[in-house]
């Protein structure tokens, strides 16, 4: 019992590291559910280049977060749709596919059991399945081609719509016990989500080339430059280099706007950004090679990096801080960012101004142990915890 008197008085020790952070900002939560903190060039500029001295915490109780990067992605998740009211109309197999469950879709993959057929489908929608007028859809042919060894098609091809049943005729030798099952999929796309780094450039030119010089903080990341070009500059393309206050490269890329016609087809293609590899440079220059022509008509350029984000449940009650300002505080392990899901509804925390922790002591370095290596100190009393277990285990059988 002494012992895990012991531990315990650890772990109370090893969970308050509040006093060693510098920097505290309250956080205005909205309602309960899954919330953000887009993380500013304040704590940039203060906390620890990889945001591992990130806390946040209700009162005395830390709030698990998970740390992202708005890049982008594309969710996608098979799902089986209900078969409803299978059945002959008029000769032919005609059916209901239940898609409420699906927000968007483009297409449905049937289960056939006929073989060696060719069948045409048509498809309908509507938003009820006693609905007097369907839309149409578009048509598809099946088909199944082993006789031959080549192969067959089950899919169903369909405009991206929203409509929650599909109504389904098929005209060929497809019978409504044959249609053993539907599937289609749930896609979703978040966009990445960019935010300006750095101030504003100073721009010169020097012989053909216009040079962009940037002056940004040493921690604060920059991924991106986006120009703004003025809308009366004609077609152009331009080679874009980035490197660094020594010279080094860092990126290159080119920027375009080509809007024309050519052989009786239009053209039309802007890109006003060039990405590269995260830098944390103090000085970024951005030269255009302008070559021959003209120096580009823009307004302006800006750096930009992907926004970070700390995802967390927001807690009933308590006012939250977000707390950071320790180099010596090791990365977060939670459990919430292990198995962290993205929610649709997730919204965003605002952050107030940055100020001192009032609770500072001033001396990071002199932390206890315990609390600059708080993964090592839980593995260790894991351990010790299973070794107790052990013990016990044997004096009870002994016993």
């Amino acid at each position: 019992m002494n012992v895990l008197s012991r531990l315990v008085a650890i772990v109370l020790l090893a969970g308050s590291s509040i006093s060693y952070l510098k920097y505290e900002r309250p956080v205005q939560v909205s309602g309960s559910g899954q919330q953000y903190v887009a993380v500013d060039e304040t704590v940039w500029q203060h906390a620890r280049a990889d945001l591992g001295d990130l806390r946040l915490y209700a009162g005395s109780i830390e709030v698990p977060y998970s740390l992202m990067s708005e890049g982008g992605m594309l969710e996608q998740e098979r799902k089986d749709v209900p078969l409803l009211q299978q059945s002959v109309v008029a000769a032919k197999t005609q059916f209901l596919i239940d898609m409420s469950g699906l927000a968007e879709y483009d297409h449905v993959n049937l289960k056939l059991s006929g073989k060696n057929f060719v069948a045409h489908a048509n498809a309908e929608g509507a938003d009820d399945p006693h609905a007097q007028r369907w839309a149409a859809l578009g048509d598809s042919i099946l088909y199944d081609l082993s006789r031959e060894n080549l192969g067959g098609n089950s899919m169903i091809r369909l405009p991206r719509t929203t409509y929650k049943y599909l109504r389904i005729t098929i005209d060929g030798p497809i019978k409504p016990d044959e249609i053993q099952s539907a599937t289609s999929e749930r896609r979703e796309e978040h966009p990445p989500v960019w935010r300006e780094a750095g101030s504003m450039p100073r721009e010169e030119q020097k012989g053909k080339d216009t040079i962009y010089t940037f002056n940004i903080a040493e921690k604060v990341p920059a991924e991106k430059v986006h120009f703004d070009v003025v809308p009366a500059q004609p077609n152009f393309r331009r080679q874009v280099e980035i490197r660094n206050e020594k010279d080094d490269w860092l990126g290159s890329g080119e920027i375009e706007r080509v809007h024309m016609v050519r052989s009786g087809q239009k053209i039309d293609s802007e890109n006003d950004d060039v990405q590269f590899s995260e830098n944390r440079q103090k000085i970024i220059r951005v030269i255009v090679h302008n070559g021959d022509d003209p120096p580009l008509k823009l307004t302006g350029a800006r750096l930009e990096q992907l926004e970070r984000r700390l995802y967390f449940a927001a807690p009933a009650q308590a006012q939250v801080k977000l707390y950071y300002g320790d180099e010596k505080l090791e990365p977060p392990v939670y459990d919430y960012a292990k198995l962290f899901q993205r929610e649709q509804g997730a919204s965003a925390a605002q952050i107030a101004g940055e100020a001192m922790n009032a609770a500072f002591t001033g001396r990071p370095d002199d932390r206890p142990w315990s609390e600059r290596h708080p993964v090592v100190l839980w593995a260790a009393i894991a351990g010790a915890v299973v070794v107790l277990g052990t013990i016990a285990l044997k004096s009870m059988r002994t016993a």
